[in-house]
């Protein structure tokens, strides 16, 4: 299934039904009188968090929805039934914007939230509702209200424990298909990874989600490369796995360039826990090795890890340093203990 993760689609409401205008009119009933039902009202909108669904592909294929009016009234006093609903089923993490882009309108994080997008019309009058002992027969119905209608954003930030990030190549894509089932493409070029790929880690009797995100280069903060679009979707982890290639000239530099992006996208991801890996460990001589390990840790304030991902060395250490962390902030999320209640969400 192709990835998308960005949609920009048209909803509108439901119209409500006209009342009616009629009067009783029976064999041997001299005196009728006004029974006409009032409208029903339109269909509203509504957006639906659903398991099951970890794309937003569904809406490259149709951006207009548009909820059903609601019935006309009748005479003998029936009334018009409600238009019916439509839902746009989404995925865990999207994020519903206005029009502008920016003003945030839902964050729907958990599986069964419902937020209504846009309530129907109200259903018109009917004769019925205006008859008084001073006009016994009106002869007037009011029409139904408009629906509303707006263009809205769908943005999707993938609900992760753990992010890998680094520059291209820098093995991010091996290393999160040597500890999950996930089979990312692997290759020997920059830019392999198009598109976020998420996989389930089991280690030490935890369980945690990891996601792996196209590599950055050098300005991703102001949409070089992939970089910008992808950040997003490590906005929500709990730490982050900072991978560096050894092998390259300079890892160090390699280091200050990807934080320098992380810190430029902003506090959200600039305060974000991180754990500094040196990969590909297997390709560099021991000799070597040491020296490149103590110009990281200059570069990080703290001793990297060391790992390779296509022989498992210090793959393990790795994803126990990214439990604990996970495991802390479980600790200190109120939210995350077991009598903790999830506030309803509120515009």
């Amino acid at each position: 299934m192709k990835f998308l993760d960005e949609a920009k689609v048209y909803i509108r409401s439901g119209d409500g039904g006209a009342g009616c205008v009629s009067f009783r009119r029976e064999k041997f009933i001299e005196f009728g009188g006004p029974d006409g039902g009032d409208g029903g009202r339109g269909g509203d909108v509504w957006a639906e968090c659903v398991d099951g669904l970890n794309t937003l592909i569904d809406y490259r294929y149709q951006q207009h929805f548009k909820a059903k009016v609601g019935v006309h009234g009748m005479g003998r006093n029936l009334a018009g039934g409600k238009g019916d609903d439509v839902t746009l089923k989404l995925p865990v993490g999207t994020q519903i914007y206005d029009e502008d882009g920016e003003t945030l309108i839902a964050d729907m994080t958990h599986v069964g939230q419902r937020v209504q997008l846009a309530r129907g019309g109200n259903g018109g009058f009917g004769n019925a509702h205006f008859k008084t002992s001073t006009n016994q027969a009106p002869r007037r119905a009011n029409p139904g209200l408009e629906g509303l209608e707006r263009w809205i954003w769908l943005r999707l930030k993938l609900i992760a424990d753990a992010g890998l990030v680094g520059l291209p190549n820098a093995g991010k894509s091996t290393f999160l298909a040597a500890v999950t089932a996930a089979k990312p493409k692997i290759a020997d070029y920059p830019f392999t990874t198009l598109h976020p790929n998420l996989g389930v880690v089991r280690s030490d009797g935890r369980e945690f989600v990891l996601a792996d995100i196209p590599g950055l280069i050098e300005g991703a903060h102001e949409g070089v490369g992939l970089g910008v679009r992808f950040l997003g979707h490590v906005e929500r982890c709990r730490v982050l796995l900072h991978l560096v290639d050894g092998t390259q000239e300079d890892p160090a530099e390699a280091y200050r360039i990807v934080r320098g992006e992380l810190d430029a996208y902003g506090d959200v991801l600039a305060e974000k826990r991180e754990v500094v890996a040196l990969s590909k460990a297997d390709a560099i001589p021991e000799d070597e090795l040491e020296k490149i390990k103590r110009k990281l840790a200059k570069a990080c304030g703290h001793t990297p890890l060391v790992l390779s991902a296509a022989t498992r060395v210090g793959v393990e250490a790795a994803l126990r340093a990214i439990g604990r962390i996970i495991d802390e902030g479980k600790l200190e999320d109120p939210n995350m203990h077991p009598s903790a209640k999830p506030e309803p969400w509120r515009p």
